[in-house]
């Protein structure tokens, strides 16, 4: 499984990642994503599909992801023909998220709504601060860095475009 070799190959690039329990820690993100969609459809904000999320530089945001949630992200590989920059998110195709059901935290958290406005905010603090717990719990390093950063350094170890 891709998830698998992506996480040998960056033990290999950082020695410090060389506890990471990849099965535990992968199943606590999935459920920290389930509980965190919860309250994000509780809150009710509305997405117009504007692929704003997604244009980093246009809408000056980066995205900041863990170790572990590129991880995921990558496990099965990237899209076809994608370019790696702080730019835009290579995910993002014709407008639409195809990394829908692994996209990390700060992609679930990020609406244009208005009406959502410090709720994001809110509940990407709560849920960082569990995504930090759960690495401790499994004595995985906490490694938070821009998302190209992860990326590059997938690509750099052999996976992906």
């Amino acid at each position: 499984m891709m998830y698998f070799v992506m996480a040998a190959r960056m033990r290999v690039m950082d020695p410090n990642l060389s506890k990471v329990p990849v099965k535990d820690l992968q199943a606590r993100i999935l459920d920290i994503y389930e509980s965190l969609d919860r309250e994000i459809a509780a809150a009710a904000p509305v997405c117009k599909a504007s692929g704003r999320c997604c244009r980093f530089a246009e809408y000056d945001h980066t995205l900041f992801l863990s170790h572990a949630e590129a991880e995921l992200l990558t496990s099965v590989g990237l899209p076809q023909d994608s370019t790696i920059n702080a730019d835009t998110c290579p995910f993002q195709i014709d407008g639409l998220c195809t990394a829908r059901e692994r996209r990390p935290l700060g992609c679930r958290v990020y609406f244009c709504d208005p009406n959502y406005e410090g709720v994001g905010e809110r509940l990407s603090e709560k849920y960082i601060a569990r995504l930090k717990q759960a690495h401790q719990e499994t004595e995985t390093p906490w490694h938070y860095a821009p998302l190209v950063i992860h990326l590059r350094a997938y690509v750099e170890g052999g996976g992906g475009a």
